[in-house]
């Protein structure tokens, strides 16, 4: 059996675990943190995704710290609908599509990987700072400052990359990775304890990007003041702000961003006060990720945001993720040779994720708010099928939904996925 080595206990990396135990092997997680807490905000989890936490057998525990999304509806930046579609089992998928709080789906996969694969699966505060490799596997080393108790170096049949997007051994593999730049958006990422908007499960995209920038909101928590309020988490990207570190932890105030939806009006929410009630509000600058040009080398390979760091829209980086693992453990499981099973693993998977790499750069599904902006003149409208027809809209979502590995199971007739020009430049 092969010995198995993860770096990285984010949710990846703990879904990589638990699929390769499904396949009958025993991983081990090795996470630079000493102690792992629920941080972050809110995910949210396409119905492709949930497929894969079915299968871990997590469903029912999943569902117990999410919220199922109903309805998706986009908004300029005056609160004019754009365009709306149904979710998960509304709209005829086979699987939910879920909201959830990060820190919490992390901690659930957690719990499952300590009670199936048992508490010495993964070992905290120890930090990967170098490893090499020979034919016969590869040997690891760590700084253990933090834990003693942790090993300084170990050796193992193969090592996988799960380590965020600052990836330690994505930087030894490919040092050219770490040439970044700053994309000049910045996210102000904000919860807040409010009554339930519209069904309880809708996630708006509100704002338009030239005058203001992009507002997201979505329920990731039902009832959590025991008075049926939600945990609301709400997402603004802005442009021209200061660059700060690529960190999602960074805590900031709203001061900033307050006012900027004051013209918006919709009689459901009032953007303002939802924003300033804020229990917490994070910064995190979007930093552009070039695709990789490979993600396997020898025994060596890479999983998660350490092989397709990408914009946060569309709601694929996790959900990616998941997928990556199960694939993965799949090639593990039936390609006695490590090295051609982890390049199977890269050959099924690099090419679809790159094109969401690429897509989510170039805005993914919001650049249905800019086309009405241009075509409307920045101005409101009398009727959105005159500039924007409804079928136009809907080829292209289901060519975004298509490429991310969710067709839609029913179209309107007569349309056709990426039957118009597609909006997605993936040539960048």
């Amino acid at each position: 059996m092969l010995d198995i080595a993860i770096i990285g206990a984010g949710p990846a990396g703990l879904a990589t675990a638990l699929r390769l135990h499904q396949k009958g092997f025993r991983p081990r997680i090795y996470e630079a943190v000493p102690e792992l807490k629920p941080l972050g905000v809110g995910v949210d989890i396409k119905p492709y995704a949930v497929k894969e936490i079915t299968e871990m057998g997590l469903l029912e525990e999943f569902k117990a710290v999410s919220v199922e999304a109903r309805e998706s509806i986009f908004y300029t930046g005056y609160g004019q609908q754009i365009f709306s579609e149904q979710c998960g089992r509304y709209m005829g998928y086979e699987h939910d599509q879920r909201f959830v709080h990060r820190g919490r789906l992390q901690m659930m996969l957690y719990q499952a990987v300590l009670d199936r694969l048992g508490k010495d699966a993964v070992t905290l505060g120890c930090r990967c700072t170098d490893f090499e490799q020979d034919g016969g596997g590869v040997t690891v080393h760590f700084d253990n400052a933090l834990n003693a108790a942790a090993p300084k170096s170990l050796r193992a049949d193969v090592v996988i990359g799960v380590d965020g997007i600052r990836s330690v051994v994505r930087g030894k593999l490919l040092p050219e990775s770490e040439r970044t730049f700053f994309s000049g958006l910045t996210l102000y990422r904000g919860v807040t304890v409010m009554p339930p908007i519209k069904t309880g499960g809708s996630i708006l995209h509100i704002g338009d990007p030239i005058r203001q920038g992009t507002l997201i909101v979505y329920p990731i928590q039902d009832n959590v003041d025991g008075n049926g309020s939600q945990l609301i988490n709400w997402v603004v990207e802005q442009d021209e702000k200061p660059q700060s570190e690529e960190d999602w932890n960074q805590e900031t105030g709203v001061k900033d961003i307050e006012h900027v939806f004051d013209d918006c009006k919709l009689d459901f929410l009032d953007i303002g006060e939802m924003i300033r009630n804020a229990r917490e509000c994070y910064l995190f600058p979007l930093i552009d990720h070039d695709p990789l040009p490979q993600w396997t080398f020898g025994r060596i390979t890479l999983l998660g945001d350490a092989a397709h760091a990408m914009y946060p829209r569309g709601g694929n980086s996790v959900c990616q993720a998941f997928v990556d693992a199960r694939v993965v453990a799949e090639k593990l499981a039936d390609i006695t040779d490590p090295a051609q099973a982890l390049k199977a693993y890269e050959t099924e998977r690099r090419e679809k994720v790159n094109w969401l790499v690429m897509a989510s750069r170039g805005e993914g599904p919001e650049v249905v708010r800019r086309i009405v902006e241009e075509r409307s003149g920045g101005k409101p409208f009398d009727d959105i099928e005159n500039i924007f027809p409804y079928e136009e809209a809907l080829s292209i979502f289901s060519e975004y939904h298509a490429k991310a590995g969710m067709k839609i199971p029913t179209l309107k007739d007569g349309v056709e996925p990426g039957k118009y020009k597609s909006v997605f430049n993936t040539q960048q």
